[in-house]
């Protein structure tokens, strides 16, 4: 996603909610550095195919912006920042913690290369990030980085040790972001379940959240992005059943449906636990809208292996897919597995969407003739607390709130008539 004003700082965006968070922060400081002429890619590494559109980024802006300054930064950047040092069209390549540091946005420094040993990095400072380009929500970091070591992922390496941001720096951004009229906060981080063992008290994010609420009364909705179902504290059981500002939409990092693909990706949960876990949640909130993750084709899966995750949509109820199929990165334990025919990977994504794209229909059905709360993206176009694609028919603010009766489905989003 690009982003570009006159005379400001064009950011290009590859990734997750992190990211989009993060490239507000060099945003601001790329403006008090008084930069207007640069191109920034914040690039994703997730992937190989996130590498490969990122290079292909970087030589696309090179010939449409010749004489602006390019800097590389984001995960893909921090694990092999040689790799973008040698491209001709890049001017800097920033680590990830150097890009979120005021100083390195200054006078072009001497060296090309400026990334340090991410892995040393103890803690993650909070940055207050005053509005954001899409006036429609805003994201919050209050996590980063991930101490597990799954065999199919390389971002431990992009991100670092797990570090949480402190409890009152972030109810002192939300305050701050719904003064300026944000009705909406997504709370990101690599793994925001591990939210809390680093500070002082050791609180979860449970009880983060629970004094997010009750210190900023009047924040209307706040969503949580990926969580691990093995990792819910007793706060965020609580605040599942009783708290209509917590949206009921929750998204989940489940990978696999099979417990020996599991095992091998060395996740911490069950296919049991993943079912457990939408059991209940369903049970204390019966409207709960799921996403979740899956990894298509992983090492050694066998056709069995992926029906039981297939099987998995259904049975969990979930909604919202992100289908990848799997992508070997060199210097994980999973590239070093038997590998799946890539063709065969395709194919199981590809169905794997199927029944995703079927499990939205259904869900979008259910919810014709209901009353909806509506947060506004853009024209006539929102979403509900579900995280439902609605048209409304009508232009009106981003980021206002609105009521609205379902009254349809078209296209593959809800129709709605305003209240």
């Amino acid at each position: 996603m690009s982003e570009t004003l006159s005379n400001e700082p064009e950011i290009v965006t590859f990734g997750c909610r992190l990211n989009t968070y993060e490239s507000e922060v060099m945003r601001t400081h790329a403006r008090h550095a008084g930069l207007g002429d640069v191109v920034i890619v914040n690039t994703c590494a997730v992937t190989s195919e996130a590498e490969r559109q990122a290079r292909q980024t970087i030589r696309k802006l090179r010939r449409e912006r010749p004489d602006a300054r390019i800097v590389v930064t984001g995960c893909a950047a921090q694990i092999d920042p040689q790799r973008y040092g040698a491209m001709p069209e890049v001017d800097q390549v920033l680590g990830n913690q150097e890009k979120l540091q005021p100083e390195s946005w200054g006078l072009p420094p001497a060296e090309k290369v400026l990334v340090n040993d991410i892995m040393s990095v103890k803690e993650t400072a909070s940055h207050l990030v005053g509005g954001f380009e899409d006036r429609a929500r805003a994201f919050i970091q209050v996590q980063q980085g991930c101490d597990h070591r799954c065999t199919f992922c390389i971002i431990p390496y992009g991100r670092g040790p797990s570090r949480s941001v402190p409890i009152g720096a972030v109810v002192e951004q939300v305050q701050a972001l719904v003064k300026a009229g944000y009705n909406e906060v997504v709370l990101s981080g690599v793994d925001i379940t591990s939210f809390g063992p680093d500070l002082p008290g050791t609180p979860t994010l449970g009880q983060m959240v629970r004094r997010l609420l009750a210190l900023v009364p009047d924040l209307p909705r706040l969503r949580l992005s990926s969580l691990d179902c093995i990792e819910i504290d007793d706060d965020l059981w609580r605040l599942i059943a009783t708290e209509p500002r917590l949206m009921p939409h929750l998204h989940l990092s489940l990978q696999a449906g099979d417990d020996m693909i599991l095992k091998r990706m060395k996740r911490r949960h069950s296919r049991a636990d993943a079912i457990a876990f939408c059991e209940k949640v369903r049970s204390l909130r019966p409207d709960i809208a799921f996403g979740a993750d899956f990894i298509a084709g992983f090492p050694t899966e066998t056709e069995e292996m992926f029906e039981n995750t297939l099987r998995l949509v259904e049975e969990c109820g979930l909604t919202w897919l992100h289908v990848f199929p799997y992508s070997p990165r060199p210097g994980t334990p999973a590239a070093r597995m038997p590998q799946v025919d890539g063709g065969v990977r395709k194919e199981r994504a590809a169905r794997l969407r199927t029944a995703g794209a079927a499990a939205e229909a259904r869900t979008l059905a259910g919810l014709v003739g209901r009353e909806v709360s509506v947060l506004v993206e853009k024209e006539d176009l929102g979403r509900t607390e579900h995280f439902a694609e609605i048209r409304l028919g009508a232009p009106l603010p981003a980021g206002s709130i609105q009521r609205a009766v379902v009254t349809g489905v078209r296209d593959g989003k809800l129709t709605g008539t305003l209240l």
